[in-house]
């Protein structure tokens, strides 16, 4: 209980900060996509900078703490990957700032979380019926 109150709390305070920078407005995140404010762009990338060094960093000092691997990249990953940055320029939210909105009262919002939805149910029937590929998902660990 104690882990979950702590996650939630972590959560909140990562998605107030979201909301208090700006990533949660679609104006925000077209005038990314168009580099017409590098903004938060420059985060992103700053957030690469930093957390790849930080990563490499635990796993030397907490060696078994935490197991990364590599995944097998698959068929659907380059597709997934453009049909998601499509969704993300079109409604101005992945699926974290969906939820920062909605928490802002941004009920259009609820029109993305739905997309999302919809989008991952229609995946999961096609990838069942028709497609069959290999994700390497991490369900059999």
């Amino acid at each position: 209980m104690k882990a979950a109150l702590s996650t939630l709390a972590v959560g909140l305070l990562f998605g107030l900060g979201l909301s208090c920078i700006g990533f949660s407005s679609w104006d925000e995140v077209h005038r990314m996509f168009v580099f017409a404010d590098l903004r938060m762009l420059l985060a992103f990338m700053l957030a690469v900078v930093v957390l790849v060094p930080a990563t490499a960093a635990w796993k030397r000092w907490m060696p078994g703490r935490v197991k990364f691997r590599t995944r097998p990249t698959h068929k659907g990953t380059l597709l997934g990957g453009a049909l998601f940055g499509v969704g993300w320029a079109l409604s101005g939210a992945c699926p974290a700032i969906a939820l920062v909105q909605v928490g802002e009262g941004q009920l259009a919002a609820l029109l993305t979380l739905g997309g999302i939805f919809a989008g991952n149910w229609l995946y999961a029937a096609v990838q069942q019926r028709y497609l069959h590929w290999d994700t390497g998902s991490c369900i059999d660990e």
